[in-house]
């Protein structure tokens, strides 16, 4: 049995620093992970890169050769991927054990994870190699500054939830970069009567039926909550680990236990 973590979320999110501090956390606490680069635009990596994309094709290559642009190359690049993936998977596969943990860091078009089953189709490839996965969704915390603009990052997580079909952790990144954190904390674990009284403040009354709808979505359904990441906080990123550890039952033989997290924690 493999585990592996999908990162996931709009470009800018910090998919990539996420990365890059989970495989520093762990290169300390001497547990052993390997990421993967999912994205064929990246050019820099502050983590070593255990499988790369642009070994198979790269955005650069496609753009220069078939004329296209960013967007319509990277759809071409996750397309041409997801034509080879049982024989690229084989190959790259082969030289990790059965329980292997891997964390794919991938691009940040939000369509490769919300409309096209791009990622989905890689999703079923991995369950078919016996491997636990985990969605991790990754949103901008500095974007939590009222509460349009966290609906809009609801229905995207939910997006993403309902084309993936997997176990899914949301988190607000960059909270380091947060001033104040009571703006934030409120979206947390938001009920559905506060939502519904901010919405109706900042939309037109013609709205009221759907702000009415869309509250109650996020919270009768108890589908999107957001778990804080202060990557300056060793306790932050083992908190949040643990969390997905649980989801893809990775070290059930060890219990793994999970204790509340305060932020404003050291």
């Amino acid at each position: 049995m493999g585990y592996a973590q999908l990162v996931i979320g709009p470009a800018g999110s910090g998919k990539s620093t996420y990365c890059s501090s989970l495989y520093q956390h762990c290169e300390t606490t001497r547990r052993t992970i390997h990421v993967v680069n999912l994205d064929p635009a990246a050019e820099n990596f502050d983590y070593p890169v255990a499988m790369d994309i642009r070994e198979l094709i790269s955005l650069d290559d496609v753009m220069e050769e078939l004329g296209l642009g960013p967007n319509g190359g990277l759809m071409y690049c996750m397309e041409h991927l997801e034509e080879n993936l049982d024989d690229w998977l084989e190959e790259e596969l082969e030289n990790y054990l059965d329980d292997d943990y891997l964390v794919f860091d991938c691009p940040g078009q939000i369509e490769l994870f919300t409309h096209v089953p791009v990622l989905r189709n890689f999703v079923e490839h991995l369950k078919r190699k016996n491997f636990n996965v985990c969605a991790v969704y990754l949103l901008d915390s500095q974007f939590m500054t009222d509460v349009t603009k966290y609906i809009s990052g609801c229905m995207a997580s939910l997006s993403a939830m309902i084309q993936l079909e997997l176990p899914h952790v949301n988190i607000l990144s960059k909270m380091d970069l947060v001033a104040n954190k009571k703006d934030v904390e409120e979206y947390l674990n938001p009920e559905a009567r506060v939502l519904l009284s901010a919405l109706n403040q900042h939309m037109a009354p013609q709205f009221a039926k759907l702000n009415k709808a869309l509250a109650e979505l996020v919270d009768d359904y108890s589908m999107v909550s957001f778990i804080p990441l202060d990557l300056r906080k060793e306790s932050s990123i083992q908190y949040v680990l643990s969390y997905i550890d649980n989801c893809i039952q990775y070290g059930e033989d060890a219990d793994v236990k999970i204790k509340d997290f305060d932020p404003e924690d050291d």
